[in-house]
């Protein structure tokens, strides 16, 4: 019918994507171009003009300054440096100037006998030698402006270009092992299971208000995704949920939705906040909050955010106003909560656990036991993550009632179009990761491209080697100020950089448009990390691709990866002589490399120079600083440090250590340069901390507490009760553990059990009963 008329039909849920296909050739199948953005900058300016601009944009792509306005007021106005790229700039400009410099000199040396010969012989042209030098002087400045772009575009000479141009080979992957069934994981402990919806459901079709649907068509959603379609119904009833569904689905709007249609249902009579919005990062908190003030824009519902690195006393008159919609980091909510005035949570209707399995963890495990403890009980609670962890006994912190379990994906799965490839790095090879890594963007992957490493130390440092490069690259990661973080990403949004590196803290839930791969310097600590950090791409029914590194020591993940993948995995060789040139080519930046380094040392020393000055200045100030009151902490300094030396994944993996590994491992730390391998070697070694903490973690004993009393009989007791199986008096009481039984069982036998035992009477100093004759 559609041909017929035409038309060209859309991509249903069911048809494969024709964007990304998957090709069984070994060889690459586009031709390698070095610096194929530069080079093809200007390809075309012939034909059209290159200032031309569409007189209208997009819908979707339109600018969202009014959501982002209020973020901005309250980023800390800190004194203009030069930036890390600057620095960069200069250092790469000195090494430039001294290398044509040096070339120069010698050509001086030998063209000096020509000139002087050529002086004697022209001493009779004296006018035309007096026009001669303006028009070569105008030529030499034309020569120099072409010479400085070559500068930029080329890093490597003409020489290297056919080794460097070599295609790199691509093989698929077998698997190996059993595949994990999908009906393995049974969820007995949920109350519910909701993961099938509605397939013809629509947005029309969920009941909501005109206010959200008109905003839903501004926003642009055609149609809602499957996470949606089976969470809104279900979050409208104001029923407790644990969602999972895989990256990019739009897990956002599908809490967001329900709660906001919950809120212009049922106006509030006071100025209460009545809905928390928990997130780990203030990245994610940013974005979640504009989608929120994009759904409630054509409402009267109100939305504040609370997070670290913005400025605090705007936050404080935000939430004395008690806004409709909170959304916070642990941290930031439980400074206000001990030092605003008026501001509590006794009136909170919904709890919202954005990425919940992480925020369920042990590094937010205490702050998390604050905030619930503070929060209303009567309360609707809803988890939500890629990840998320099947057991209720594990989301026993949040006291879900009777939760509904919504699993759209499963909990390893990966976007469905996404391309996953492996490099492998050899035993002994572990110094060529950042060879790999520079090769990789040079020559393949050149631009929308996220590189994710395990420290900030190595993010920090990737920076400055591929900025020396001469690539556009910026970093994020906890090291940074928050205006500084927000100011990377938003380059790299507006493609002003072409390749973000950074560490996990971007790695959930952050969603980028555009991004079309992500690199991992080091396969993560585990699948779930995996899981969430190549989640960065192939978003919302896009394609996209993963390429990661992978040693010896990390075989064991990949072999998970590659047993939960649905499509063909592929493994990518790189050509041993590319390899080889980027590691030489390093090996010649690390003097530059070190000179940027203490250029930002400097500055660094400079700036805590100034810092103190400033608060010896406060100091004296005596007036000021006694109006000044101290804020509270809900622990004291003493348990703050406690808990954060407890987590520290250093004295963790000093405890597991040998004697003479933990010498050794101190030793290398301490060094001022590294080599390449130890570089990576501890990368991995981070990596190999975190997996190991969590197995231990894992591996404890839970501790024995009572157990609330289930309304309702798990699958095997209605069985048994089918059967009229009886339970022997010694079973119930083995396996009853209310509250009632435990503390029965933790006094001891009853005064009358003692007397018909005959252990009425105590041994005299002994804890043992004496029987009677």
């Amino acid at each position: 019918m559609l041909e017929e008329l035409g038309l060209i039909g859309t991509i249903r849920d069911e048809d494969q994507s024709p964007e990304e296909p998957d090709s069984e050739s070994d060889q690459e199948e586009e031709r390698i171009i070095l610096n194929r953005k530069k080079k093809l900058k200007n390809f075309g300016s012939k034909d059209f003009n290159t200032d031309f601009q569409f007189g209208e944009r997009d819908v979707l792509n339109h600018d969202d300054d009014w959501v982002m306005a209020d973020v901005m007021k309250q980023l800390k106005k800190k004194r203009s440096v030069t930036t890390l790229d600057q620095k960069i700039e200069k250092i790469r400009k000195k090494r430039k100037a001294e290398e044509k410099s040096a070339q120069s000199g010698a050509a001086e040396d030998t063209a000096g006998k020509n000139e002087e010969e050529e002086e004697e012989e022209e001493e009779d042209d004296d006018e035309e030698q007096d026009v001669k030098p303006a028009a070569g002087e105008a030529d030499e400045g034309d020569d120099e402006e072409e010479e400085d772009d070559e500068d930029d575009e080329d890093e490597f000479d003409s020489s290297d270009e056919e080794i460097l141009t070599k295609s790199d080979t691509l093989r698929e992957k077998e698997r190996r092992g059993k595949k994990r069934k999908a009906g393995e994981e049974a969820p007995e402990a949920f109350y519910e299971d909701a993961s099938q919806y509605d397939d013809q459901l629509t947005f029309d079709d969920m009941n909501l208000s005109r206010p959200i649907l008109k905003a839903i068509t501004a926003v642009g959603f055609k149609q809602p995704t499957p996470i949606q379609k089976a969470c809104v119904p279900v979050g409208l009833l104001g029923r407790d949920l644990c969602a999972c569904a895989a990256t990019g689905t739009g897990k956002t709007a599908a809490f967001m939705l329900p709660v906001l249609e919950r809120l212009v249902y049922k106006p509030r009579t006071s100025q209460v906040t009545r809905v928390l919005v928990l997130v780990p990062t203030r990245e994610l908190g940013i974005q979640v909050h504009s989608v929120a003030r994009q759904l409630a824009q054509f409402t009267s519902i109100t939305t504040c955010l609370a997070v670290g690195g913005l400025d605090l006393k705007s936050q404080e008159v935000a939430l004395r106003a008690g806004p409709d919609v909170l959304i916070a980091t642990p941290g930031r909510l439980i400074d206000h909560l001990h030092n605003t005035p008026s501001f509590e949570l006794t009136q909170i209707e919904i709890l919202i656990l954005d990425e919940a399995d992480r925020m369920l963890d042990e590094y937010f495990e205490e702050q998390m036991k604050e905030i619930i403890r503070l929060c209303s009980y009567n309360r609707q609670t809803m988890l939500f993550s890629a990840t998320m962890t099947n057991e209720v006994k594990d989301l026993a912190a949040v006291s879900l009632k009777q939760p509904i379990r919504i699993f759209v994906n499963s909990n390893t799965d990966v976007a469905p179009f996404l391309r996953q490839e492996f490099v492998r790095i050899r035993p002994n090879r572990e110094g060529d990761r950042e060879a790999v890594v520079a090769a990789l963007l040079t020559r393949t992957f050149q631009d929308h491209v996220m590189c994710f490493t395990q420290t900030r130390k190595q993010a920090h440092r990737l920076h400055i080697l591929l900025g020396l490069m001469g690539l556009k690259v910026g970093e994020l990661h906890g090291e940074l100020s928050q205006s500084q973080r927000l100011e990377n990403l938003r380059r790299f949004k507006d493609e002003q950089i072409d390749i973000l590196v950074a560490t996990d803290v971007a790695a959930r839930g952050l969603d980028i448009d555009g991004v079309k791969t992500v690199i991992n310097f080091t396969m993560p600590s585990t699948v779930k990390h995996y899981v969430h950090r190549v989640g960065r791409t192939a978003r919302a029914g896009r394609s996209g691709r993963s390429v990661s590194l992978v040693g010896e020591s990390e075989r064991k993940t990949l072999k998970e990866v590659v047993k939960s993948a649905k499509n063909s995995v592929k493994a990518r060789v790189l050509p041993p002589d590319v390899i080889l040139k980027f590691r030489d080519l390093i090996s010649k930046l690390e003097k530059d490399v070190y000179a940027v380094v203490k250029l930002e040392r400097e500055e660094r020393e400079l700036a805590a120079s100034e810092a103190k000055l400033s608060v010896a200045q406060k100091r004296l100030d005596s007036s000021a600083a006694s109006s000044e009151t101290q804020r509270v902490w809900f622990q004291t300094q003493q348990e703050r440090k406690q808990s954060r030396a407890s987590k520290a994944l250093q004295e963790f993996d000093l405890a597991l250590r040998g004697k003479k590994k933990r010498e050794k491992f101190l030793k290398d730390g301490k060094k001022k340069e590294l080599t390449s391998e130890e570089r990576s070697q501890f990368e991995i070694l981070k990596a190999q901390m975190f997996a190991e903490r969590a197995a231990k973690r894992e591996r404890r004993p839970k501790r024995a507490r009572a157990m609330p009393e289930e309304e309702t009989q798990t699958k095997a007791a209605n069985q048994k009760a089918r059967k009229g199986g009886k339970k022997s008096v010694f079973d119930k009481e083995l396996t009853n553990t209310s509250s009632k039984a435990l503390k029965h069982y933790r006094a001891g036998p009853s005064f009358a059990d003692r007397k018909r035992l005959g252990l009425d009477r105590k041994r005299p100093g002994g804890s043992k009963f004496k029987k009677k004759k």
